[in-house]
């Protein structure tokens, strides 16, 4: 049984050596698949599980030829290095093995192993080709996974990209509309800018035939007032000629007659001259005879003559004893009290009948000729009822500070304030008291004293304040200002009741600390605006153009006053003085009155006295070249000035 065994073993191994040795001969070295190559030697007989271990593990001895008189060949271990690459050894083993089993008993037991072994080789064999199948399978399905991936995000990309392609088709055609909406806007744009010039051309061509019909208007108004004053003048010549021959004629009569009248009273007076003078003559001669006479005449006349002298002179300084004590000081410059307490009853009746339904109402603002900021004369309003309430219920009264440039208001304000609030009022300025000197100080107090007699209270405007109530630590205030100052200061210490201390500057700056210390209330008055200079023009141009030549009423007046030629406004609308009030932009309320003054003296001084929009542009432009002259100046000197 073991012989069987070894030799199926041998026959296995010479098959299996036979045909690793075939297939290493017609394999493609670079196609070999695992399942199906074996590149490792062939298995020796101790490795095989079906043969029995050989005894000290030696390589199986090859079997001895059956020709025992050839030479034996040489081992080949590696069939591969042979030309062919046959191996005959395993063939020759293999052939030896068979002669055995045959010779042996157990020749079909071992046949029987090997085709079990066969089979079950065979099967493996299957089972490995169906694994390799099903492996092949995996790897397509593997394959087609794969594909069907990749053709997803082939699909993906594509469709992205096809997005991105409509995306940057949409934007390009968004870039193109916008271009073309761009256009089209720059199109209109250019269009309206088209019709917005040809407008103004038209407006301008419609402008310049209405100024061309309105010169020839003018023109012809002109040329046929021009026509009807010669008319009147060839009327009036030939009535004035006629006139003068009939006046002529009746001088003559009048002259005849009053020849002979003169003629008889010069007679009549010679005669009456003639006794008088014979009277005196005998009168003369009877004293110059007489000595008595004589003496009582010359005593009598010296006696007169001391008299009147006398008189003069006691009533000189009676007078002025009166004048002091009753009078109105020498500071004041203008008062509504009149130089003594009984003169000023009637100016102020006659001022209250005017301001009820005069200047008051006249320009609707309650200020007269007064053209002030809403705002400031708000606040002025105020203080006058709070004034007047003051003295109603005999408070004590507060002092104001009115600063701001020249010519902006602010002696009228005090005036018209002083009225409103029931007060008297006195104005004086404070460049008339360095002149006074040493008497500066007892001017003052008579000032005062003779603020307090008033009985409705008084309002002491003092203009140009800072000419003595400036800094007392100035090097050029001499001690007389000082003194002056000093007595100010001692007369409006405490709160008056009788005295509403109103300063005026334009330098509030200057003022010494203790002035502004007693300041209760303080105003700025800025320049006029566009609206204040046009409600300006407006007031001056009523009160110097309009109504320029209209007599003031009085009994006698068109006696002995010429009658003067009233001014004919043409053209003369609010847009040009409007245009005007733009113009005068810097200007105070005086240099507009000024400027109406300029205009009425220009009027006077043309042919006709008419005032025309031509003549007015031409003297608010002289007026606005002058001002802005003179500001260039007041730069000049003031820089010259800080540069010494």
């Amino acid at each position: 049984m073991a012989v069987a065994k070894v030799c199926a073993t041998g026959i296995m191994t010479a098959i299996a050596a036979a045909s690793v040795g075939s297939n290493n001969t017609y394999a493609e070295p670079r196609l070999n698949f695992p399942p199906f190559s074996n590149p490792s030697p062939p298995p020796s007989a101790g490795n095989s599980p079906n043969q029995l271990p050989h005894p000290g593990n030696a390589p199986p001895q090859a079997p001895p030829s059956d020709e025992p008189g050839k030479p034996r060949k040489p081992r080949n271990d590696n069939p591969r290095t042979s030309s062919t690459g046959f191996d005959p050894e395993a063939l020759e083993r293999g052939v030896a093995a068979l002669k055995r089993i045959e010779k042996s008993k157990d020749a079909k037991t071992v046949i029987g192993i090997i085709k079990e072994q066969e089979e079950t080789k065979r099967k493996e064999i299957e089972m490995k080709t169906q694994e390799l199948k099903a492996m092949a399978n995996q790897a397509e399905l593997e394959k087609q996974k794969v594909m069907y991936g990749e053709q997803q995000k082939l699909n993906k990309q594509t469709a992205e990209i096809k997005s991105q392609l409509a995306k940057y088709e949409d934007s390009l055609k968004k870039k193109r509309s916008d271009e073309e909406h761009e256009k089209q806007r720059a199109r209109n744009r250019e269009l309206v800018d088209m019709q917005g010039e040809m407008a103004k051309r038209v407006e301008a061509a419609r402008r310049q035939t209405e100024e061309q019909i309105q010169a020839q208007r003018i023109k012809t108004e002109k040329e046929k007032a021009e026509i009807e004053r010669e008319t009147l003048r060839v009327k009036s010549m030939a009535e004035a000629e006629g006139r003068a021959h009939e006046a002529k004629l009746l001088e003559e009569v009048n002259l005849r007659l009053f020849g002979e009248r003169a003629k008889k009273e010069t007679e009549k007076w010679v005669s009456a001259i003639n006794t008088t003078f014979d009277h005196i003559g005998g009168g003369f001669r009877a004293i110059l005879t007489d000595q008595n006479k004589l003496i009582v005449a010359v005593g009598g006349v010296t006696a007169l003559a001391a008299g009147i002298y006398t008189t003069r002179e006691g009533a000189k300084v009676v007078w002025s004893y009166v004048d002091r004590i009753l009078g109105q000081p020498s500071l004041i410059r203008e008062s509504s009290r009149g130089k003594y307490s009984w003169s000023g009853v009637l100016p102020r009746v006659m001022s209250t009948l005017r301001s009820t339904g005069g200047n008051a109402s006249k320009n609707g603002n309650g200020f007269g000729d007064v053209i002030l900021h809403p705002s400031l004369q708000k606040r002025i309003q105020q203080l006058a009822s709070a004034t007047a309430n003051t003295k109603a219920h005999q408070a004590p009264f507060r002092n104001m500070l009115f600063y701001g440039p020249p010519g902006t208001g602010k002696t009228m304000a005090a005036r018209e304030l002083a009225r409103k609030s029931g007060l008297d009022y006195a104005l004086m300025t404070g460049g008339d008291v360095a002149p006074l000197g040493a008497q500066a100080v007892t001017k003052i107090h008579q000032l005062f004293d003779w603020a307090k007699k008033s009985n409705r209270g008084l309002l002491l405007f003092i203009d140009e304040a800072d000419a003595f109530l400036c800094e007392r630590n100035k090097m050029y205030m001499s001690e007389a200002q000082r003194s002056a100052l000093n007595a100010l200061l001692f007369r409006t210490g405490d709160q008056s009741k009788d005295i509403v201390l109103a300063l005026a500057t334009n330098r509030p700056g200057d003022l010494d600390s203790a002035v502004a210390d007693r300041i209760d209330e303080v105003l700025e008055f800025p320049l006029p605006g566009e609206d204040e200079r046009f409600k300006l023009l407006k007031l001056y141009l009523d009160k110097y153009i309009a109504q320029a030549g209209s007599r003031k009423p009085g009994l006698f007046s068109h006696l002995f006053q010429k009658q003067q030629q009233k001014i004919e406004i043409t053209g003369l609308t609010d847009d040009l003085l409007r245009e005007a009030a733009a113009k005068t932009e810097g200007f105070s309320g005086r240099e507009i009155a000024k400027l109406m003054a300029g205009v009425q003296a220009a009027v006077y001084g043309s042919e006709n006295c008419i005032l025309d929009p031509q003549l007015f542009r031409e003297v608010v432009d002289y007026k606005v070249a002058e001002h802005q002259q003179r500001k260039k100046l007041a730069g000049t000197e003031e820089s010259n000035s800080m540069k010494s």
